[in-house]
């Protein structure tokens, strides 16, 4: 069979198969998968500093355990978590999140600044889960007192923050679920 030269004006057929290819795996065809890991974003209230590295510790076993990426920032309170996420959320590509965990600790006070901040705050996390279908975890802790924030806390007690984890992991997969 002899090789013919395309005629002159005529466009070269376009083969329809793609490769994609990652350290681990080599797939042929028109499949096309996203390979990396998932990434979350923890976002960290920092009032209660000790309470809130309790809660991070309890969150990071969860997703290292999940084999996911994560990274790592603060704000000054719960009510400047919500924010953060949203503008977090647009990020794109390979450094795109996943999910969120939110972190945090309101402790009751004198005052009613504490039904603002515990309700505003998961009024905004939810609203973010629901209009922009995110996968977030809340475990921003609304507690009476100190005991009550550390009890909870504690990752050998209820490990609230390893329970935000969880929640944020569980979502993603159902995201993924229903998003193929």
């Amino acid at each position: 069979m002899v090789a013919r030269k395309p005629k002159a004006g005529k466009a070269k057929p376009v083969s329809r198969i793609k490769k994609f290819a990652t350290a681990k795996s080599q797939v042929r065809g028109s499949l096309m998968l996203d390979m990396r890991k998932p990434r979350v974003l923890i976002v960290e209230a920092r009032f209660y500093e000790d309470i809130a590295d309790a809660l991070f510790e309890g969150a990071r076993a969860v997703i290292e355990a999940s084999d996911f990426d994560y990274d790592r920032i603060d704000v000054p309170g719960a009510l400047e978590i919500p924010a953060a996420i949203r503008f977090a959320m647009n990020r794109s590509g390979s450094r795109a999140y996943d999910g969120f965990v939110a972190l945090g600790c309101v402790i009751r006070g004198e005052t009613t600044h504490y039904e603002i901040v515990t309700n505003e705050s998961a009024r905004a996390l939810q609203s973010l889960a629901l209009d922009h279908q995110l996968a977030i975890g809340n475990g921003i802790l609304t507690v009476e007192n100190e005991d009550q924030a550390w009890d909870r806390a504690r990752a050998d007690r209820q490990n609230k923050g390893g329970d935000a984890a969880l929640a944020c992991v569980a979502m993603i997969g159902l995201k993924q679920l229903f998003s193929s």
